[in-house]
């Protein structure tokens, strides 16, 4: 959806081929499947929320993997016994927080969080006035822009009219 935005809304080449990154892309689509949660069926919840238990889960386990303070096997027991994954799945996650993919399971958490406080944010200051729908083609109308200027411009230029405050720019 962001890159259908991009180029239908004309954003710059290079932002939309140096832009992409687990923050912005997959960061959205985690926040788009959290905001889908109360329109899924009961099962379809519940491994929402499995998976985003994972998705927590990676965001802790990989840095404390890389940096040594978190064994293989401890990560294994929290995948295993805390976010009731069987054995080879959580195999495949801690190679993949070691040796395959570094950086990428916390990046992507980080995009979503950053997403979320936003949205709170954008929620607390409009009120009455805040539109889910509206909000949401505003934020894919800016293309991938790194969490800080997406803030920017949802509080200049999206929240700052709306709540009658002159942009600063």
């Amino acid at each position: 959806m962001q890159f259908d935005s991009m180029i239908e809304h004309g954003v710059s080449l290079a932002r939309s081929r140096y832009a992409f990154n687990s923050t912005n892309a997959e960061g959205w689509g985690l926040y788009a499947e959290y905001i889908m949660k109360p329109y899924m069926p009961l099962e379809g919840q519940l491994i929402s929320l499995q998976f985003r238990l994972l998705r927590a889960a990676r965001a802790f386990l990989e840095p404390e993997l890389q940096a040594g303070k978190v064994q293989p096997e401890d990560a294994m027991r929290v995948l295993t016994q805390e976010c009731v994954f069987s054995t080879p799945f959580a195999n495949q996650e801690v190679e993949r927080y070691t040796f395959r993919a570094p950086g990428q399971a916390n990046s992507y958490f980080y995009g979503y969080t950053r997403l979320l406080q936003l949205r709170k944010d954008t929620e607390a200051a409009l009120g009455g006035k805040f539109d889910q729908k509206e909000y949401h083609d505003f934020l894919s109308a800016q293309g991938l822009l790194p969490p800080d200027e997406i803030r920017k411009a949802v509080m200049e230029d999206y929240v700052g009219p709306k709540a009658g405050v002159a942009p600063n720019h």
